[in-house]
């Protein structure tokens, strides 16, 4: 007996826990500014927040990111740091669009994470208050840096929530695309938006992906788009035999090119790294898709894993990434003549 529950052991280690290394879902990749700012707002310290934030410029997917977390931060952990730095600086912008973030994520903390059929009128109710309480933050955010996107970015959110008409989403897309044509997070959100869950349908949101794809220089990440519209059209689901599908394969190698073109430093290269990784694996491709887990290893804030609920979604990662790891061993390398046909 002892040595059935040894081999147990040595198997859990094996497939699951090795390399050991502690999984955040905070973040889709390091950054360590990022990180660092967000445990400093947990201990009620604004002013590196407020150095990160000042730093992105014109980085719009970059700020975007930045004051999503740090919204978050505000609205699952407190304020306190949120409303020092407002009473030091009451017309920073930086400080107004975490607001406005933090405003955004609260309302979504109040809807949960259940469907909408096991979710109440009451918490509804509250959901959606909360929501048009955060409309003058966002006005707020876009009167003091009207070059930003991300107060627009952010209003997608609201938009899923309250059911804003197609009219009115192509009205803030408009708002969004003057400023950022090729804004990645922009693109997800509001590929969201358009999804058959929400306010949408599956062509609607495959048509929508593909079109950004194409319109986008290589770099953009945008390439990754129609892969991700492919998921979320399957319900989180997709069914084995259409990991290998000539659609699929070709999506997932645009994806790949995108990737390389990418600055190193595109904020949200490590989120499109999950979903190209788990993909290959899918589809047997398993070196390609070490790379791509060693780039985010440790961090779960991307597709699939996001969807899970805890601790599957660390479960689910280590699985699928020391399995990865484990064939890419035995994997036959493709002869150089087939990679040139």
């Amino acid at each position: 007996m002892s040595f059935l529950v040894l081999v147990a052991v040595v198997c859990l280690f094996w497939f699951f826990l090795l390399p050991l290394r502690w999984q955040t879902r905070q973040l889709a990749g390091p950054d360590p500014a990022l990180r660092k700012a967000a445990a400093a707002a947990r201990r009620r310290k604004w002013e590196p927040a407020a150095r990160l934030l000042a730093e992105t410029g014109e980085d719009w997917e970059r700020r975007a990111l930045y004051s999503d977390v740090l919204g978050r931060v505000a609205a699952r952990n407190g304020d306190g740091w949120l409303l020092a730095w407002e009473a030091a600086r009451p017309y920073d912008p930086d400080a107004a669009v975490v607001r406005a973030r933090t405003r955004i994520a609260y309302a979504w903390r109040l809807r949960g994470k259940l469907g909408a059929s096991a979710t109440s009128r009451a918490k509804f109710a509250r959901f959606h208050q909360a929501l048009w309480d955060s409309r003058d933050d966002l006005v707020r955010a876009a009167r003091l840096n009207p070059a930003d996107p991300t107060p627009h970015v952010a209003e997608v959110w609201m938009a899923m929530g309250l059911s804003y008409p197609n009219r009115d989403m192509h009205l803030l897309w408009r708002e969004i695309t003057e400023r950022a044509p090729h804004h990645f997070d922009a693109h997800l959100s509001a590929l969201q938006y358009w999804c058959a869950k929400w306010h949408g349908s599956k062509q609607i949101a495959r048509d929508f992906a593909e079109k950004a794809a194409d319109d986008a220089p290589e770099g953009s990440l945008l390439a990754a788009l129609p892969l991700i519209a492919w998921f979320e059209n399957s319900d989180m689901a997709p069914p084995a035999a259409s990991f290998g599908s000539p659609r699929v394969r070709a999506m997932v190698d645009a994806a790949l090119v995108d990737i390389a073109a990418a600055p190193d430093d595109h904020a949200r290269l490590p989120y499109v790294r999950h979903l190209v990784g788990y993909v290959l694996v899918h589809q047997g491709r398993y070196r390609e898709a070490v790379v791509q887990f060693r780039h985010v290893d440790g961090h779960l804030n991307g597709l699939p894993w996001r969807y899970y609920p805890e601790p599957f979604d660390a479960l689910r990662y280590r699985a699928l990434r020391t399995r990865a790891a484990r064939r890419s061993l035995f994997e036959k390398r493709e002869k150089p003549e087939k990679r040139r046909r």
